[in-house]
């Protein structure tokens, strides 16, 4: 989903969805406040995804790629081991309705989905295949199976820290079990990272979960029924997720369980189309992924360039250790919290291992990538640009080309996808937000209403302009969150290494019963 905003206008600019008319009226409104907002945030921005020295690595990808791999290790590669465990906890079979929570685990599993499969998915990875080659799909599906025992972590803490109330509700999350598990180990500084945390989370879900949801929508419905007044998309998308939001986590989980697994079938169900009719190039197009993992196969950067796109596209994607997915986790209806994190460790598989694959998949056949002999750069064989720059045809352009080269009618069902990714993502941000802000200002109706109706008017905001250094610093806030949260899971992962190993000992001993629904 995130980190998308760099490359926003480029994709307005592909697939020509603003005039330059429109551009100029709005130019005078949004470039003031891009001016004053770029240089209060730019420091705090540049500083989030400053790159190591001497690479092109941002230091906060090795952040999460680096505790994804110590939290791999430490669990004795638990994404692997309790896999076949984690499919039987979705079905529902160890599911007791009897448990305190208020959604089931396909439905906190589905919340947690819609956050994350989004944008990321179509346009991302485009960039990160442009950019990178094939070869960066590689080190990307590597980073998503890592990724897989970072939330793993996360979502085990959510559910253990979690506060029940006596009306059946939740609120769970980073900013509870860092406060709680921090005091209960007799560490100092759990409140103030708590509220550190909460503060990232809210202004991440006003920028990168919601106004840059809403902005790229409106593009996508302009590109199709023409030019007209982003406000006009901002009140409808505001109208329906308020409908939604309104109704709490209960509400967002119904509409997410049916939402998440359509948007889902209708994207794989397209890409495998493509693969199906272009069969015979399947096997070339693995090779292509595996020589250039360890070669770059020409791309600028070779063998470098493609491990740091790949890497930065799993970590931008499936936002595992950014502590996000915990909160819609901690929500679920279970007595033992270890469950939970079994069940969220299907998300960086669901969304970076398949779906992501699957759109460089069909980039890399459909678009039957070449080296240019005179630059030694991937360029398009069919359009001559280079795609190892971002240029014209990049982002959600470059996925549409791809899938209208087979599927004429593609880019139409593209723009639903993006419609209904955008949704999902704002309804499911609009929670994280929420459970932030009330962190912060205590728990109560009026204090919900009040965040969900600002929700819904940056909702408006974001649809009727392009405010670029605002959802930058939105984007710096999501990846803040993980710089709090990553740094509190190394000092309370013993904690889950307890729940592992009890609950480990009794499904052994039989000891976990699973129920009859």
């Amino acid at each position: 989903m995130t980190f998308l905003r760099k490359i926003m206008p480029l994709t307005v600019a592909a697939t020509g969805l603003t005039s330059v008319a429109q551009a100029q009226e709005a130019m005078s409104f949004d470039q003031q406040v891009n001016e004053v907002f770029a240089a209060v945030t730019g420091p705090f921005v540049s500083f989030i995804f400053a790159p190591i020295p001497g690479t092109g690595f941002p230091w906060i990808v090795m952040w999460l790629v680096i505790a994804a791999s110590v939290f791999t290790i430490y669990f004795g590669f638990v994404q692997f081991r309790f896999f076949a465990h984690s499919i039987g906890l979705v079905k529902g079979d160890y599911s007791d309705p009897n448990d305190a929570g208020e959604v089931s685990h396909f439905q906190a599993l589905a919340t947690a989905l819609s956050g994350t499969v989004g944008l990321g998915n179509i346009a991302g990875v485009a960039v990160a295949v442009g950019i990178g080659g094939p070869g960066a799909t590689f080190w990307m599906i590597l980073a998503g199976l890592l990724g897989m025992a970072s939330k793993f972590t996360e979502c085990t803490l959510g559910v253990k820290y979690r506060n029940e109330y006596e009306d059946g509700t939740v609120s769970g999350g980073p900013m509870y079990y860092i406060s709680k598990g921090f005091a209960e180990l007799g560490l100092p500084g759990g409140k103030i990272l708590a509220v550190l945390f909460s503060i990232f989370c809210i202004l991440g879900a006003f920028g990168g979960g919601n106004m840059f949801q809403a902005n790229q929508a409106h593009a996508q419905i302009a590109g199709i029924v023409g030019d007209y007044p982003g406000w006009i998309t901002g009140i409808v998308f505001a109208a329906v997720v308020f409908a939604v939001i309104v109704g709490g986590i209960k509400s967002i989980a119904n509409v997410t369980e049916k939402v998440v697994p359509f948007m889902g079938i209708l994207y794989v169900g397209a890409a495998l189309v493509i693969l199906l009719v272009n069969y015979d190039m399947i096997g070339w197009a693995f090779g292509q992924i595996f020589a250039g993992a360890f070669t770059g196969l020409g791309v600028a950067g070779g063998f470098v360039g493609a491990l740091i796109q790949g890497f930065k596209r799993a970590a931008f994607s499936n936002e595992a250790g950014v502590g996000s997915a915990a909160i819609a986790h901690s929500a679920v209806r279970t007595k033992e919290p270890i469950t939970e994190g079994f069940v969220s460790l299907l998300e960086p598989l669901i969304d970076t291992v398949v779906i992501c694959t699957m759109t460089a998949l069909v980039i890399t056949i459909s678009q039957q990538l070449i080296v240019d002999p005179a630059t030694g750069l991937y360029q398009l064989n069919e359009a001559g640009t280079a795609i190892a720059t971002v240029g014209d045809v990049s982002g959600v352009a470059l996925t549409s080309a791809a899938f209208g080269s087979s599927i004429s009618w593609f880019p139409y069902v593209l723009a639903v996808a993006v419609v209904l990714f955008a949704f999902s993502t704002m309804i499911s941000w609009s929670y994280y937000g929420l459970k932030s802000w009330t962190y912060l200002f205590g728990e109560g109706k009026n204090t919900e209403l009040s965040f969900k109706i600002l929700f819904c008017v940056f909702i408006v905001i974001g649809a009727a302009a392009s405010l670029g250094p605002v959802i930058d610093f939105s984007d710096a806030a999501i990846f803040a969150m993980a710089v709090v949260n990553i740094f509190a899971l190394y000092f309370l992962m013993k904690v889950v290494k307890k729940e592992l190993i009890s609950y480990s000992a009794r499904l052994e001993a039989g000891e976990i019963r699973k129920f009859k629904h």
